[in-house]
């Protein structure tokens, strides 16, 4: 019953208990409704705690030009999970997997780097970043914590490691509302110190304390449609909305740091409200050093029940990649507030083309159809936010393939001019293929081989088709896939 007892543990920490926060008052502002506005950033930093670390780390590797340094509560080295659950189960969360060492991860970065699907790996270089994993956290079991300080270091960030405190699987605040060695929600600890205080004063170099008393700047909550590739937040796994704190310094015109923070799972402001924004003591350091705080969100979906940020690839293939949807919406967040200095992304010349409507689908079919744009000589079309024409369209109508039956897309337009410069991208819509939807079926390794969906090699369970890495081949390793197309299967 190990391995059963540990799935369970696993499954429930990967973020946090759900169990909301009541009765404190909060000392964050009430969310003022408005737009992110473009102030004057001198250097970005990201923070995040388990998923949100993960997701840290990959947004720092990614967008090296951007990212001047790291803060990460509790996570493994850049991905780690290789785009499978299981490895992130088992290799990056617990240790009962093999997984990729420091040096082979070290390596993908710099290939990825070469292909342009990451900044240039130089940039990590004299990077400060600040690590942290407590004695009681077993969430995200040490030595995969040690692997990424061992990453970092070998590419020659300048690293600090709190591996020492007796914290659970948490966010460290002095004001967190949990006790110390708690892994439980909202996932803020109090142990007695400031950890906070030693993340920004390696960071940014030296702080002033934090404010004492109540916070003067504002707390925006915007729509986070407008920065989400395809218009859809949710086809991605991300909350509609998102906030930033913007003291009143920022406000005022001064030159002013952007700290990114991203939340945990079962830790979205869907679920926990603003106890991440309210106990994480960010706000009162932002206030007196002009910092401002972003706090993006994401949320559930199938395949993400527990609203995590995506680090293993539940939702894109290219998660880790600059190309992630997710990494593109927050970076388009970072970017709307002023991070990466005078770059900006050209203003597309082609306005979005209207009337985008389904055709009709079939199992594994979605036909499209729009109304042309002036200047344009081809389209682009995206699922999901993701590109998927392989090469220009340049007709008003697309049939996109391969699909799953009984399951729903969101699609959206943009038009190319000469130039090859991709204008506006049309409001998403949705499109349901017809048939029934893939059925889970969750049973032991055992039980999907012995029923074909599976089969084993060298003591572990592979999905028939799709190859996936399901885990020990016993009885009690427990997982579940589905059969997308005859002999195909994945995990759910």
């Amino acid at each position: 019953m190990k391995i059963r007892k540990f799935l369970v543990a696993a499954l429930a920490a990967v973020g946090i208990a759900a169990t909301t926060v009541g009765g404190a008052t909060a000392a964050v502002p009430e969310p003022t409704t408005g737009s992110l506005q473009r102030y004057d950033i001198s250097s970005t930093y990201v923070s995040g705690l388990s998923s949100g670390g993960f997701m840290a780390n990959q947004m720092h590797v990614a967008y090296s030009d951007v990212f001047d340094g790291a803060g990460i509560f509790s996570a493994g080295p850049y991905d780690c999970a290789q785009n499978n659950l299981n490895t992130a189960l088992y290799g990056c969360m617990d240790t009962f997997m093999a997984r990729k060492t420091p040096a082979q991860l070290e390596q993908l970065t710099r290939d990825r780097a070469a292909a342009g699907k990451l900044d240039p790996v130089a940039n990590l270089s004299g990077d400060k970043v600040w690590l942290f994993h407590g004695t009681n956290d077993s969430t995200v079991k040490a030595p995969v914590n040690d692997d990424l300080a061992t990453y970092y270091r070998d590419l020659g960030s300048n690293v600090v490691y709190n591996n020492t405190s007796a914290s659970g699987h948490a966010w460290v605040s002095p004001i967190g509302p949990n006790s110390c060695t708690s892994t439980s929600s909202p996932y803020v600890n109090n142990c007695g110190g400031d950890p906070v205080k030693d993340m920004l004063t390696h960071l940014l170099g030296s702080v002033n304390p934090a404010s004492s008393s109540a916070l003067t700047g504002k707390l925006v909550q915007f729509d986070q449609s407008t920065y989400t590739p395809g218009g859809s937040p949710r086809a991605i796994s991300m909350g509609n909305e998102g906030f930033a704190y913007v003291p009143q310094s920022c406000q005022s015109g001064a030159s002013c740091k952007l700290m990114v923070t991203l939340h945990g799972c079962y830790q979205y402001f869907g679920l926990v409200g603003n106890a991440l924004m309210d106990k994480a003591y960010l706000n009162e350091y932002a206030d007196t050093n002009n910092l401002i705080v972003l706090y993006p969100q994401a949320t559930t979906m199938t395949g993400n029940p527990r609203g995590c940020w995506d680090w293993w690839g539940y939702k894109s293939a290219d998660y880790a990649q600059k190309s992630g949807p997710q990494m593109t919406a927050v970076m388009n967040m970072a970017k709307a507030l002023g991070a990466g200095g005078t770059t900006t992304t050209p203003t597309p010349t082609l306005p979005a083309p209207a009337g985008l409507t389904v055709a009709g689908t079939t199992d594994t079919t979605a036909s499209l159809s729009w109304t042309p744009v002036p200047g344009a000589v081809s389209y682009d079309v995206y699922r999901n936010g993701t590109k998927v024409n392989g090469v220009p369209v340049t007709t008003t109508a697309h049939t996109d393939s391969g699909l799953a039956a009984g399951t729903t897309y969101g699609y959206a337009v943009a038009a190319v001019d000469a130039s090859g410069t991709t204008g506006t991208r049309s409001a998403a819509v949705d499109a349901t293929t017809t048939g029934a939807a893939a059925v889970c079926v969750t049973a032991s390794n055992y039980a999907h081989t012995t029923a074909g969906r599976a089969h084993q090699s060298g003591g572990y369970t592979y999905a028939n088709g799709s190859n996936q890495n399901l885990g020990l081949w016993n009885v009690l390793a427990t997982s579940t896939i589905k059969q997308t197309s005859p002999g195909y299967w994945v995990t759910c």
